[in-house]
């Protein structure tokens, strides 16, 4: 019995380590901050990156839109890079 909790725990631990490992990323390429606004469940939010700073974002699938007003759909394993004021999807 001991044994099995043992394994439950174990399995459970790399799910939610895991899980982190599937979100989406945005990268700013840009000399300037970028911001992007994501909805994801239901919820809007804006997200300000920092000129060279990487923000991990998104684990579930989300909308995102991007500093020039393009609109992506995301599943959450993206790499969204963003130069010269606009962002593409990697």
């Amino acid at each position: 019995m001991k044994t099995m909790k043992t394994f439950l725990l174990a399995a459970v631990t790399l799910l939610v380590a895991g899980g982190a490992a599937f979100a989406a990323s945005v990268v700013n390429r840009d000399s300037e901050p970028r911001t992007i606004v994501v909805t994801e469940g239901g919820s809007q939010s804006e997200i300000v990156v920092g000129a060279g700073e990487t923000i991990e974002f998104c684990s579930a699938g989300c909308f995102v839109t991007m500093p020039n007003g393009d609109r992506e759909v995301l599943t959450g394993s993206e790499t969204v890079e963003i130069s010269e004021g606009r962002g593409r999807v990697r």
